[in-house]
C-alpha cells in the first residue's frame, strides 16, 4: 500500500506538480501519425499531461503541438486556419508557426514588427514509426529520443494500437505489469488438456500458483515470475517496467518479441494508450493483435474524443453473465469475451479514476508493482527535491530491452541465463514463437 501523500505524488500530472514535472523531463508519444495525414489537415485537440494543446501538419509536413488558447485573446486556435505554413486564429487572423512563432498579424499596422515580439507555448515534436513524440521540458534543446526498439525497426513491420483509458495512468500500466492474472482473468476457463501440449499456454494454467523474482535495472525495474514447466524445468513470464509510463508485459517469446505499451497522462483521469509492436513477418495479415480485441469508435473533436472503446464502463463492458456462469471458453471466467485488453480495461477502470491505494492489501506476487513505484516515487522526489535528473532521460540506450517467457533448467539463474535475450537490437537463432501457444 502507499501513503495518501505518495499516491498523489506518484499519480499526479498537471503543471507544477511532482509528477508532471518529472513527466515533462521525457519524451513522450501523444499521437498516431494518421490522426494528422497530411499537410494542411484539420489541426487536432490534444490533451497531454493536464494541458489543453492544438497538434497540426503544416504546408511542409512538419507537425507543430501549441497552447489552446491564441495569445492575443484567447479564442481556441482549434478553429483556426492550417495554412501556407501555420495556424491561422480566425478570431483576428493572427499566425503562428510550428514553434510557435507569430509570423503574421494582418489587423496590425504594416510599418508594426509586433508580431516577432509574440510567440506561443509550442513543444517540439518528433515523428518516428508512425508516432508523434513530444518533448514538455524546460531544457532549450531536448534530450534524445529513447531507442525504443518497437518504434524504430525498419527493418521489421511496425505496427500501432491506440486506445483511451477513462483511469489514472498508473493503475493501466500496473496491469500490464501484473502477470499472474493472466491465469486468471484471462485463462481462468482455461483447462490444461485444452491448451496445446508443452507450450508456455499450457503451463500457465496447469499451475497458477507464481512465484516472484525482481531487480532493479538502470531505466526501471524488471522481474521474473516462474511456475513449474516441463520436467526438470522452470516456465518464466518476465516483464519490464521502463521511465517513465512504458512497459514490455510478460506475453510472447523472450528474444523474438519485439513489442511495448506506452500509457501516456492524458490528464490525471485519462490515459492514451499506445502498442507497439514490431513483426518480422513484413507481409502478415493485419489482423488483431493479442492486446486488441476492444474496438475503437471513430475518433471526434473534442478533448476526450481520440480512440475512445466500444466496450466501456458506461456498458459494463459487455459482459455476459450466462458466459461468465458457464465458465468456458476465452472470456468464460470473467463473462466479458473479446480479448485480454477488454478484460484488463474494466477492471482497471472498475478501481475509480484514481484508486487510492492506502485502501490495498499487496502480496507476494505483487513484487514488480511494489518495485515500480518505489523507482517512480524515488526518481520524482530526487527531481523535486535535489533536480537529480530521472533515469533514461540522457541515456537512450537503456530502452533497448525486451521481455517475454522462457523455459529454464529448475537450478539456473534467470537473471544471467536471460541477459542477452532481454537485450534490444539482437537476433538469436533457433528461437520458435509457436512454444508460446497463444497464451495471455
Amino acid at each position: 500500500m502507499l501513503s495518501v501523500e505518495d499516491n498523489e505524488t506518484i499519480t499526479r500530472v498537471g503543471p507544477g506538480t511532482p509528477g508532471g514535472n518529472f513527466f515533462r523531463q521525457y519524451w513522450l508519444p501523444f499521437a498516431v501519425s494518421s490522426e494528422l495525414p497530411q499537410p494542411d489537415c484539420d489541426p487536432v485537440r490534444i490533451m497531454l499531461l493536464g494541458e489543453k494543446l492544438i497538434a497540426f501538419r503544416d504546408s511542409n509536413g512538419k507537425v507543430g503541438l501549441l497552447q489552446n488558447h491564441c495569445p492575443h485573446r484567447g479564442a481556441s486556435l482549434f478553429f483556426g486556419r492550417n495554412e501556407e505554413a501555420g495556424l491561422r486564429c480566425v478570431y483576428h487572423g493572427w499566425k503562428f508557426d510550428v514553434t510557435g512563432q507569430c509570423v503574421d498579424m494582418p489587423n496590425e499596422p504594416a510599418e508594426s514588427n509586433f508580431k516577432n515580439k509574440v510567440k506561443a507555448t509550442a513543444y517540439p515534436v518528433e515523428e518516428r514509426g508512425g508516432l508523434l513524440w513530444a518533448y514538455m521540458g524546460p531544457r532549450p534543446t531536448p534530450p534524445p529520443m529513447p531507442d525504443l526498439e518497437p518504434n524504430m525497426r525498419e527493418d521489421m513491420r511496425r505496427t500501432i494500437r491506440a486506445s483511451q483509458q477513462e483511469c489514472n495512468w498508473l493503475q493501466v500500466l500496473e496491469g500490464d505489469i501484473d502477470t499472474v492474472h493472466a491465469g486468471f482473468l484471462h485463462g481462468g476457463s482455461w483447462l490444461p488438456e485444452e491448451r496445446q501440449e508443452g507450450t508456455f499456454a499450457q503451463y500457465v494454467v496447469k499451475d497458477r500458483r507464481v512465484h516472484f523474482e525482481a531487480f532493479d535495472t538502470p531505466i526501471g525495474a524488471c522481474a521474473g515470475a516462474w511456475r513449474p514447466g516441463p520436467e526438470g524445468m522452470k516456465y518464466w513470464r518476465i516483464a519490464q517496467f521502463i521511465m517513465p509510463c512504458f512497459d514490455m508485459a510478460a506475453p510472447g517469446l523472450l528474444g523474438y518479441k519485439v513489442g511495448a505499451i506506452c500509457r501516456t497522462p492524458m490528464d490525471d483521469e485519462h490515459t492514451i494508450s499506445f502498442f507497439i509492436n514490431a513483426s518480422r513477418e513484413m507481409n502478415a495479415p493485419v489482423g488483431v493483435d493479442r492486446f486488441g480485441g476492444n474496438p475503437t469508435m471513430p475518433n471526434t473533436t473534442d478533448w476526450f474524443g481520440r480512440f475512445r472503446t466500444v466496450a466501456n464502463q458506461r456498458n459494463d463492458f459487455e459482459i455476459n453473465r450466462e458466459l461468465q456462469r458457464t465458465n468456458r471458453g476465452h472470456g468464460g471466467y470473467s463473462g466479458i469475451d473479446g480479448g485480454a485488453a477488454k478484460q484488463d480495461q474494466a477492471v482497471t477502470w472498475s478501481m475509480g479514476t484514481i484508486y487510492d491505494r492506502s485502501h490495498e492489501h499487496l502480496g507476494t506476487t505483487d513484487l514488480l508493482v511494489i518495485r515500480t513505484r518505489r523507482r517512480l516515487l524515488n526518481a520524482i522526489k530526487a527531481l523535486r527535491d535535489h533536480g537529480v535528473t530521472p533515469p533514461g532521460v540522457d541515456d537512450p540506450e537503456l530502452y533497448r530491452v525486451r521481455s517475454g517467457g522462457i523455459f529454464l533448467p529448475w537450478e539456473a539463474d534467470w537473471v544471467k541465463e536471460t541477459e542477452d535475450l532481454r537485450k534490444g537490437f539482437m537476433e538469436h537463432a533457433g528461437l520458435d514463437p509457436a512454444i508460446t501457444g497463444d497464451e495471455r
